[in-house]
């Protein structure tokens, strides 16, 4: 089983759904609303548990309600908590619109993801028994680098998450093994539009990268190879948050595992297409079983060069 160390927030979606996003200055009626356990680290040890990992998450919830509804929900799938701080003060939250498309929009408090500015020694043990580290960009910057250049230091394969877009600093750069991207935050790090350009260009940095592109797939370019496009299942979403997060627990599954790098993509994809499919983050995504059903059986699938 797939060893996965997830370092990063924890938060409650406070998630409205309404006909159409307002626009600035406006208000719209929604027609429901509901507060669902997310967060970008707990969504990917959430997605990586039902893929089948052996998960541990590292962070902070506050001393509140949500905190103890957020810790429970990890606990709940699978995932061990012994590493998850709790922290005075409230923990963070993400208040989403979401549309009858299935589009969202987010704006993340961060709360007690705030206070995670450095790891403690029990977090350095438990980095050096995994496989695989999960990072992404909604604790402090600080220790999201301290993170990953521990874990390089222990041979423990890194995957960061850009998100939130931001300029990442070199070492941080340098000690990423798989940058995830999605099509917007690899313009932002690269300036360029185009994904393939964009990947090609960010392989001066990082030796792989896979920038996701929401229905139409994803794209794989590491260096001394050619990029390959795997496509995506044709679902209709019902609701696309935490689908970013779903594709890459899955994905740090399914790599752990020692598939080839397009079956891997595929196989994550599936588990991604099953999650737009349903209403909620954390509460969307597929357990293992569910995601080997849709995607058939094991082989390596077809991919196309770009």
């Amino acid at each position: 089983m797939t060893s996965i160390v997830v370092l990063g927030s924890t938060n409650m979606d406070l998630v409205a759904y309404v006909p159409r996003a307002p626009a600035l200055g406006e208000t719209v009626t929604g027609r429901s609303f509901r507060t669902i356990p997310g967060g970008k680290g707990a969504n990917q040890a959430v997605a990586a548990a039902r893929a089948g990992g052996e998960v541990s998450m590292v962070g902070a919830v506050g001393a509140d309600e949500f905190g103890a509804r957020l810790r429970s929900t990890l606990e709940h799938c699978g995932v061990d908590t012994d590493l998850l701080r709790t922290s005075e003060g409230a923990s963070g939250t993400a208040h989403i619109v979401v549309d009858d498309e299935g589009g969202n929009a987010i704006v993340v408090v961060p709360g007690a993801n705030g206070t995670v500015t450095s790891l403690t020694h029990g977090d350095e043990a438990l980095l050096g028994t995994a496989d695989v580290l999960l990072l992404q960009l909604e604790l402090p910057l600080s220790v999201v680098v301290e993170a990953a250049t521990t874990a390089r230091r222990l041979g423990v394969r890194t995957v960061l998450t850009p998100a939130p877009a931001q300029p990442l600093p070199p070492e941080l750069l340098a000690a990423t093994d798989l940058l995830v991207p999605n099509e917007h935050e690899a313009a932002a790090l690269t300036g360029l539009t185009d994904p393939r350009e964009a990947a090609l260009a960010l392989l001066g940095d990082v030796p792989e990268v896979v920038v996701t592109l929401g229905a139409a797939g994803s794209l794989y370019a590491a260096r001394g190879a050619d990029p390959v496009a795997v496509p995506a299942p044709r679902v209709r979403a019902v609701d696309t948050t935490g689908a970013g997060d779903t594709f890459v627990g899955a994905l740090a599954v399914a790599l752990g595992e020692g598939r080839p790098v397009p079956e891997a993509l595929a196989w994550a994809q599936s588990a991604a297409a099953l999650s737009v499919q349903r209403e909620g983050a954390s509460t969307s995504m597929p357990f293992r079983t569910e995601i080997e059903a849709a995607f058939g059986p094991l082989g390596t699938r077809e991919t196309d060069p770009v």
